[in-house]
C-alpha cells in the first residue's frame, strides 16, 4: 500500500483548502486505518476553514469530520471485534476527506450489513445530534409538540424525522416552498415559512411548542421562545442564521422554560458510551428502513470544494457526501 494519499487539506490560515498528496501518519496503538468510502460534509467544516470552529485542529489538517469505510490495518491492541475488512463508521473531527484515514478504535462503530457507506456517513453528526438532543437532553415524549427551525437543513431535517419516529407532533419551520416540501416529506405534520411575520402566532394556534429544536438562532429563536408552552424545553443546536439569540431569563423563570445548550461532539470527551449507544440505535433504525438519510449531493474527492460551496450558499437540502 502506498504511504501517500490524496487528501483535502487546510494548509495555512486564511487560504482556501486544496487537494494535496500527503504522507500517511504512523498507525498508533488503539488506532485503525480505514479505506474511506464516504465522508459527510458539515457546516463545521466551513468554520474550520476560517479557524472559527471551537475544535479547529492545528495546521495543516485534513477536513472531513465523519466518514465510513473498510478497515485495512489495525494498531496494536485494537479491540477484538474490529478486524481487517470490517465495515465501520467513525467520527474523528478531521481526516475524512481522503482516500484513507486514521481513527481511534473506540470511535469505530460496526455497520449492519444492510446499511450503505453513504448512509452511515450521513447519519453520525446530524442524526446523532438530533437523537441525543431530543431523547437524552430534552426527553421528548410521544404526543408532545416539537418545533424545528432550519427544518430542511442537515441537522434540522433529521430532527423532523426523528421527532416523528419518537411519536411527537412536528412543526417544521423552513424558508421557501421547496424546503418546506422537503420537511413535509420527512414527516412534518405542519410546515411554516421561516419568513412568515406571524410565525409565533401560527405556532401558538397549533397548540404551542413543548420542545423547540433551534439550529438557526436570531429572530427565529425569539419567535419560537414566545410560542413555547409553560414547562417547555428549548434546545440550542446552532446559529446558522449568523446571529446569537437574545435569551430573557425573566421570561424563562415565569414560564418555567428550560433552555438547553447541546454540543454532540463534546460527549466523546466525557461520556462516549452515550454516543455509541445512540449511534447503534440509529444504525439499526436505518438498516431496518425506519429512518432514511436525505442526501442531496454526492461528489468525488476532487470536487470537495463544490460540496463546501453548496453548504455555504445554502443550496444543499440534507447531507452532502464526498466519495473518495
Amino acid at each position: 500500500m502506498s504511504k501517500h494519499t490524496p487528501a483535502y487539506q487546510v494548509i495555512a490560515a486564511n487560504t482556501p483548502p486544496k487537494l494535496v498528496t500527503h504522507r500517511l501518519p504512523i498507525l498508533q496503538a488503539q488506532d485503525v486505518l480505514i479505506k474511506v468510502h464516504a465522508c459527510g460534509l458539515n457546516f463545521a467544516d466551513l468554520l474550520m476553514c476560517s479557524g472559527k470552529y471551537q475544535d479547529t485542529p492545528e495546521l495543516p489538517f485534513t477536513l472531513g469530520m465523519e466518514f465510513a469505510g473498510e478497515i485495512i490495518a489495525l494498531g496494536i491492541g485494537a479491540p477484538s471485534h474490529l478486524e481487517i475488512g470490517s465495515r465501520v463508521a467513525a467520527y474523528t473531527g478531521q481526516g475524512g476527506l481522503a482516500n484513507v484515514a486514521i481513527a481511534p478504535a473506540q470511535r469505530c462503530i460496526p455497520l449492519p450489513d444492510a446499511l450503505s457507506y453513504d448512509d452511515a456517513a450521513a447519519l453520525q453528526i446530524a442524526y446523532g445530534t438530533s437523537h441525543m438532543a431530543l431523547t437524552y437532553k430534552a426527553h421528548l415524549q410521544p404526543g408532545e409538540r416539537l418545533v424545528v427551525t432550519g427544518a430542511a437543513g442537515g441537522v434540522g431535517l433529521t430532527a423532523v424525522e426523528l421527532g416523528k419516529q419518537l411519536g411527537a407532533e412536528v412543526i417544521a419551520v423552513a424558508r421557501g416552498g421547496a424546503k418546506r416540501e422537503i420537511a413535509r416529506k420527512a414527516g412534518a405534520d405542519h410546515v411554516i415559512d421561516a419568513d412568515d411575520p406571524d410565525l409565533r402566532d401560527k405556532i401558538k394556534a397549533l397548540g404551542g411548542a413543548d420542545v423547540v429544536y433551534d439550529a438557526v438562532g436570531g429572530d427565529l429563536f425569539e419567535a419560537c421562545f414566545r410560542a413555547t408552552n409553560p414547562n417547555g424545553r428549548i434546545l440550542l443546536i446552532g446559529f446558522a442564521g449568523g446571529n446569537l439569540p437574545t435569551i430573557k431569563p425573566n421570561h424563562m423563570l415565569v414560564k418555567n422554560i428550560t433552555v438547553i445548550g447541546f454540543y454532540w461532539g463534546a460527549y466523546f470527551g466525557f461520556a462516549p458510551e452515550i454516543i455509541t449507544t445512540s449511534l447503534g440505535q440509529l444504525f439499526d433504525w436505518a438498516a431496518a428502513g425506519k429512518i432514511t438519510p436525505h442526501i442531496s449531493h454526492r461528489l468525488p474527492l476532487d470536487r470537495a470544494a463544490e460540496g463546501l460551496a453548496l453548504l455555504k450558499n445554502r443550496q444543499a437540502a440534507g447531507k452532502v457526501i464526498i466519495t473518495p
